[in-house]
């Protein structure tokens, strides 16, 4: 249902609030991460112009989290990179249906409503302190840890 794209970007502002304040060079984020790294720096670049992350060229630059984890939510990510997509009229442009949706689009697009509001109530700052057993990203030798960059 969510889009590459998302998880990509997901996993990249997850560990990079974790870091923060430290910065992180893409390419040791983008294996953190499995991301693939020129994907990697796409995502990154929208998210920066987002205000999300900061990024920095050169000697001493990489990518940092620009945010608070407190204000940021799992759909302000989502929206800036792969925004879900509401069914407001017929997706199958039936002419008697219109903005009347039939009951399998109207439960569809309740399901993405869902989808909407649980990512819109869920902080990252919620993510990172979540007690699981199990952390975000790294399993490094067996053992689950969080690794920094």
């Amino acid at each position: 249902m969510l889009s590459q794209t998302v998880e990509y970007a997901l996993r990249a502002v997850v560990h990079l609030a974790f870091l923060a304040p430290e910065s992180c060079k893409t390419s040791e984020l983008a294996k953190v991460t499995q991301v693939p790294s020129a994907y990697l720096s796409k995502v990154v670049q929208s998210l920066a112009r987002a205000g999300i992350l900061s990024s920095q060229r050169g000697m001493g630059g990489g990518v940092s989290f620009a945010g608070d984890p407190k204000r940021i939510t799992i759909l302000d990510i989502v929206n800036v990179v792969d925004p879900i997509q509401r069914i407001k009229t017929c997706p199958l442009q039936l002419a008697t249906h219109g903005k009347n949706l039939c009951p399998l689009h109207r439960r569809m697009d309740a399901a993405l409503a869902q989808v909407e509001l649980a990512f819109g109530q869920t902080t990252l700052a919620e993510v990172l302190a979540d007690p699981s057993e199990v952390k975000p990203l790294c399993e490094v030798a067996g053992t689950l840890r969080k690794v920094r960059c």
